[in-house]
């Protein structure tokens, strides 16, 4: 081993490397026997294209550049794609990002559009799509704007013609119900066709708070009957149901303080731990009903596993393999399961699991290892203890690198990285940007702070009414732990996080001195602005929880905003931002520079055209992942080698 301070270590592991491996396969589904997802494509400006199994076991990009298989649906998307097969023939409809309509395609010709284009805001959009060819028709989610802001809009489950008649005319869509719920997913049909399901909810409720699961009989005309509520309510999540063969609803809800599973209001396998997750985005799915009347499940306290649970006796037998985290992803076809995960040594991949045999493997997006895995990070699964005695999860990735350890009584710096959300949580699995700084001599630590999922309702609670205060005590106790432990060098020690983790990374800088500097990408920084038009619909009233009605406490959205306190900062910091972010929107950073101008802070403000919420092409990654190292190489003393200096001003 040489020896070679910590951040100065060479390694194989580029930006370049690392952009090209970012993002997973997605959205997996059956196509009669074979296997379609959903996959990025960072070097082709981040689209994302379908990707089909065929039955001989090789691999197409069937949809070719520029199509980008996306719904933008609540801006964070869902499920954008269904197929079946018709006359021996595959049979996809798919939603395209660039305009946001749906398409019928049948491989070996172009699509077709089902769907009309409209002038209004942000036009017309689809999610969660169905192929119902008995009735000519995809069921699906439909949100439409009726203005131009934000909040001028109205989402209703539909019915699209699958003869195109629709293309050109708006009329032709047939919607199944009102609009007097702000926010729906797409109905499921039971197996005889007599009744749909469906889940809605209103502001200012986000669909982890509570919903409502709805039930209503499908009429001869094919309309639906006025729904009734089956379950859910102000203060129970339920974010998924599915019909099972023999015609009982199976959903899961939180009513005991945990994602569990029901059939008809009964519980299957009550446990504390969580059988689904917050749905981020429509269409996610933590189970799958079989044919033989098991239900494929994604499980876990912490990380997610993928098992078969047998509704008889409340057992769950979990699939053997490699990895430790599935993707709230799952179609079934006969006794075959398909999910996607990943692990600490390997990248996300399509992996099917044979019911019958116990046999999981991977069949699709398999990783490679693109430089030799001595050099990929040894994280430990930790839990820390915060302010109160409370709990706090997090995973720790110390520096690795097979040829150079620092020098005797050197202790390394360190990052830690906050998730987006808040209301989400970071898996333990393989992320070349992570292995970028791990191999070169700067530690990670990834936070699931209080308000992350996965570890039950009260752990996610604990962030109602505290952001601001409660994610950033948690990550500054990890970081001050694995300080005072001799882990990490105290004076060394850096934040960073994208989305809400940009929101906790910019206060953290605002209101402790923990953090020698910061990284801070498409954040929240302006309560007030955000809660008055600045984002999009879905999550417009989401701080009434996360902080309180402004109404009744003002004074928190002034006293917690990173904008309103710009002047504390002392700290060198980078702010990444994407132009085309209707989420977190550019004027929120420029609000909080403005705030910085004349306190002589050492900064770099990096703009990328094309980009939204949450960065997708490689060339966009590159830059990102280059200058944060730059950053924390300048302000750390470091010398990595071939890393283009990050002008910072101040």
């Amino acid at each position: 081993m040489r020896v070679l301070d910590y951040g100065s270590w060479p390694s194989p592991v580029g930006a370049a490397l690392a952009a090209a491996h970012d993002g997973r396969p997605d959205h997996v589904g059956f196509v009669g026997d074979e296997v379609w997802w959903t996959e990025p494509r960072p070097t082709e400006g981040g689209r994302r294209t379908l990707v089909r199994r065929h039955a001989d076991g090789t691999e197409e990009s069937a949809l070719p550049a520029p199509w980008d298989v996306r719904s933008r649906v609540i801006e964070y998307g869902g499920l954008p794609w269904t197929g079946t097969v018709v006359d021996g023939r595959p049979l996809l409809v798919f939603a395209n990002f660039a305009d946001q309509r749906l398409y019928r395609w049948e491989p070996g010709a172009e699509p077709v559009p089902l769907t009309p284009v409209s002038a209004v805001g942000g036009g017309l959009r689809w999610a969660e799509p169905a192929i119902h060819p008995e009735r000519g028709e995809v069921w699906c989610v439909l949100e439409e704007f009726t203005g131009e802001g934000p909040a001028d809009l109205r989402r209703v489950p539909a019915a699209v013609p699958l003869d195109g008649s629709a293309a050109d005319d708006r009329h032709a869509v047939r919607e199944l119900t009102d609009d007097r719920r702000r926010f729906v997913t797409a109905p499921r049909l039971s197996p005889d066709g007599s009744r749909a399901a469906w889940i809605a909810w209103d502001h200012p409720l986000m669909p982890w708070d509570g919903t409502d699961l709805l039930v209503a009989d499908v009429l001869a005309d094919g309309t639906l009957a006025p729904p009734r509520t089956v379950a859910g309510g102000p203060e129970e999540s339920v974010p998924q149901a599915e019909w099972a063969p023999d015609g009982s609803l199976l959903y899961a809800s939180d009513r005991t303080g945990w994602w569990n599973l029901y059939r008809d209001g009964t519980p299957l396998c009550p446990r504390e731990e969580e059988f689904a997750g917050p749905l981020w985005k429509l269409g996610q799915n933590w189970f799958t009903p079989l044919d033989s009347g098991l239900v494929a499940v994604v499980h876990g306290n912490g990380a997610a596993t993928l098992g078969i649970l047998d509704p008889a006796t409340g057992e769950v037998v979990d699939a053997a393999g490699p990895w430790t985290e599935f993707a709230a992803t799952l179609a079934a076809h006969g006794d075959r399961v398909v999910s996607v995960a990943a692990g600490p040594r390997s990248g996300w991949e399509t992996v099917e699991l044979d019911v019958r045999t116990g046999r999981a493997r991977v069949i699709g997006a398999a990783h490679r290892d693109a430089v030799d895995p001595a050099h990929y990070p040894r994280p430990v699964a930790r839990t820390f203890t915060g302010p109160d005695g409370r709990d706090i999860h997090a995973h720790v990735h110390p520096p690795h690198h097979p040829e150079y350890r620092g020098p005797d009584g050197q202790l390394p710096p360190y990052v830690v990285w906050v998730h987006g959300g808040p209301t989400s949580r970071v898996p333990l699995v393989l992320d070349l940007e992570i292995a970028y700084f791990t191999s070169r001599g700067i530690g990670v630590a990834e936070v699931n702070y209080g308000g992350s999922t996965g570890h039950g309702r009260a752990y996610r609670n604990r962030l109602r009414g505290q952001w601001g205060v409660v994610d950033v005590e948690d990550c500054a106790a990890v970081a001050l732990a694995l300080a005072d432990e001799g882990t990490a060098d105290r004076d060394r020690l850096a934040v960073r996080g994208g989305s809400a983790g940009g929101w906790t990374s910019a206060a953290s800088l605002t209101t402790t001195d923990v953090y020698a500097c910061g990284t801070i990408l498409y954040p929240v920084l302006d309560l007030a602005g955000w809660n008055d038009g600045e984002t999009h619909d879905f999550e417009s009233r989401y701080l009434e929880s996360l902080v309180g009605p402004i109404a009744e406490v003002p004074e928190r959205y002034a006293e917690r905003s990173p904008a309103a306190h710009a002047d504390r900062v002392t700290a060198p910091f980078l702010l990444l931002q994407g132009l085309d972010d209707v989420i977190c929107p550019p004027t929120q950073c420029e609000r909080f520079l403005a705030g910085i101008d004349g306190t002589r802070v050492p900064h770099a403000y990096l703009t990328f055209e094309g980009e939204g919420h949450g960065f997708r092409r490689a060339e966009t990654i590159v830059r990102a992942l280059e200058a944060e190292l730059s950053l924390y190489a300048q302000v750390f003393g470091l010398n990595p080698p071939d890393v283009p200096t990050l002008g910072l001003s101040g």
